[in-house]
């Protein structure tokens, strides 16, 4: 009852404290479940049901992973066994079309057999396994065998006389630069030289461009070219792109002992044996010890494919890194500058062997789709950058203060969240359901208040009611040394934090506005950290979105609550926030 006189306004009786949304519910805990204020097994149960009303079974099917990874399920064995019915009611339809049998029948055993073998796939693709998941059930294991390895198939998957139309058209493209590292690397994967190599350039000179010249050669050959990035959004420019840590099970918290979770005979260190080259982009990101735990686990790997691999970096395979030092070192919660400086990749052991290429010519101004007026801004935007990652463009003698061109301000006003909102946003209660017009658009701030401020503003300028969600909170007993947490930390306390990197415990969405997701949870189909979405269908227990980002661009896609916790955190206790 006390935290539901905390949301339930205006209560007059015992009764309306128990109405929820004009549903009077038998007791509080079924109101307070109602609102979404419980952890429950039943919620995972009810938001696959409400979602299977709108939703194909694929997506539910993807759904259904995302719960098994990213929320903490009680009973894994009886969400499976609730829910099997509605996740396999497209098996038989789809057997039929693999095996060109129309009157095709399956046992019931046979129905979750292939049901299982498809939820397997979804996993493999997220690094996972129901092997990993507690009293789940394994798919069949002849199934899998006859479907080999499945990360290996995805890699040799393309259609190699296409890719090779799009080589030859590339690599007529190639400035100077860049067909010499291009030269460098394809003689590294051809000669087997296992060579390391960085190719360095800020934005526009074409990294991007060349990595897909390479890619499109070396797939074309049938061979293997694995492509990763530091960060989510980096990910998804490249073909079949993948985060560093999510492909090679890299540790969050990484140090100088740390290596990859990856084992001898597993799917991913077979698909590691098969593999040509690797991709690694915005490589200036990552702390240092990402790249020697990934050294020390491939020199234990590729032991069985090159001679004295233990004595060669990355095991004597071809590896391909490119970034920008000018732009965001590793993070360092409260490090000094010393301490950045001293994790990045330029201060490993293995900087030593690396060949620098360097990318300097601006691409876009050669582009021929831009007139001489844009070209000029461009190129004099694109020194105005370099200045500022150089150090040399400051306003003061403290160097502390850049001063900004007028082109890219906007004149004082008595309203500046308005100001603002109008410059970013103009005519946006005409266009604000249009995905193009709000893709190519966004509002910056370094303070996460001012992130809440102005996403309420523009919220309410739209039009429609929306949905409040309301988050479950509560502390992890194992972070604490009492028995005492609920007195010490009341819920309505809990509620009341907010942290960087987590939503807060309220969330308002309407139907056609923009969101962007804050956590990895399955980069195969686009959804990352940073990945923008627009609303479309709001359930009590999941929300639908389609993608507006990346390269899966109109997929619809079904969320879930998640259980997320601060990173950094100055209370004695860590949240869990769901």
């Amino acid at each position: 009852m006390r935290m539901l006189l905390n949301f339930v306004k205006g209560c007059t009786s015992f009764e309306s404290i128990r109405r929820i949304n004009g549903v009077t519910h038998d007791n509080y805990k079924d109101a307070c479940y109602a609102l979404g204020l419980l952890e429950d097994d039943k919620e995972w149960n009810d938001c696959l049901a409400e979602a299977a009303l709108w939703v194909t079974r694929n997506e539910l099917r993807n759904l259904f992973v995302t719960i098994l990874i990213h929320s903490q399920v009680t009973d894994y064995r009886k969400i499976w066994n609730t829910n099997f019915e509605i996740l396999s009611e497209d098996i038989i339809s789809l057997q039929r079309k693999r095996f060109r049998l129309k009157d095709l029948q399956l046992t019931k055993k046979q129905l979750e057999a292939y049901t299982l073998f498809e939820i397997e796939s979804i996993l493999l693709k997220m690094g996972k396994s129901l092997k990993d998941i507690d009293r789940m059930p394994l798919p069949d294991s002849a199934l899998l065998n006859n479907a080999g390895n499945r990360l290996i198939n995805e890699e040799l998957e393309y259609d190699k006389d296409a890719l090779k139309i799009v080589h030859d058209q590339s690599f007529a493209l190639l400035n100077a630069r860049q067909k010499s590292a291009y030269e460098a690397i394809i003689n590294s994967v051809e000669k087997e030289e296992g060579r390391l190599l960085f190719i360095s350039g800020h934005g526009g000179t074409g990294k991007t461009f060349l990595w897909n010249t390479i890619i499109a050669k070396i797939r074309s050959q049938s061979r293997i070219v694995l492509t990763v990035a530091t960060s989510g959004i980096a990910a998804l420019l490249l073909p079949n792109g993948r985060t560093t840590h999510s492909r090679f099970h890299i540790p969050l918290d990484v140090s100088s002992e740390s290596t990859c979770e990856i084992k001898q005979g597993s799917q991913l260190a077979e698909l590691l044996l098969k593999t040509s080259l690797i991709i690694w982009d915005e490589a200036p990101m990552a702390n240092k010890f990402c790249f020697e735990a990934l050294d020390k686990t491939l020199r234990d790997i590729l032991r069985v494919r090159y001679e004295n691999s233990s004595d060669k970096s990355f095991g004597g395979l071809t590896i391909v890194f490119g970034g920008d030092f000018h732009q965001i070192l590793p993070v360092i919660p409260k490090g000094t500058r010393a301490d950045i400086v001293d994790t990045s990749l330029n201060s490993s052991y293995l900087w030593l062997f690396f060949t620098i290429y360097e990318l300097k010519q601006n691409m876009r101004l050669y582009s021929g789709r831009v007139s001489d007026s844009e070209a000029a801004k461009i190129s004099t935007f694109d020194k105005w950058l370099l200045q500022i990652g150089d150090g040399s463009f400051y306003d003061d003698i403290n160097k502390e203060l850049i001063k900004l061109p007028p082109d890219v301000c906007i004149k004082p006003s008595n309203d500046p969240i308005g100001s603002i909102v109008e410059a970013v946003y103009p005519s946006l209660l005409q266009k604000y359901n249009d995905p193009t017009y709000l893709k190519e658009r966004a509002i910056l701030t370094p303070k996460n208040k001012m992130v809440h401020e102005l996403n309420d503003t523009i919220m309410k300028m739209l039009p429609g009611e929306g949905r409040t969600y309301f988050s479950s909170d509560n502390v992890c007993k194992a972070s604490v040394n009492t028995n005492d947490e609920d007195l010490l930390y009341p819920t309505e306390f809990l509620n009341s934090l907010r942290f960087p990197g987590i939503p807060n415990h309220d969330v308002h969405l309407k139907v056609g506005t923009p969101v962007m997701l804050l956590r990895n949870l399955n980069q195969s189909e686009g959804l990352c950290n940073g990945t923008r979405l627009i609303a479309m269908d709001l359930g009590k227990w999941s929300a639908s979105a389609n993608i507006i980002s990346g390269k899966n661009i109109g997929s619809r896609v079904t969320i879930p609550r998640i259980i997320m916790s601060p990173n950094d955190s100055k209370w004695p206790f860590k949240l869990k926030r769901r």
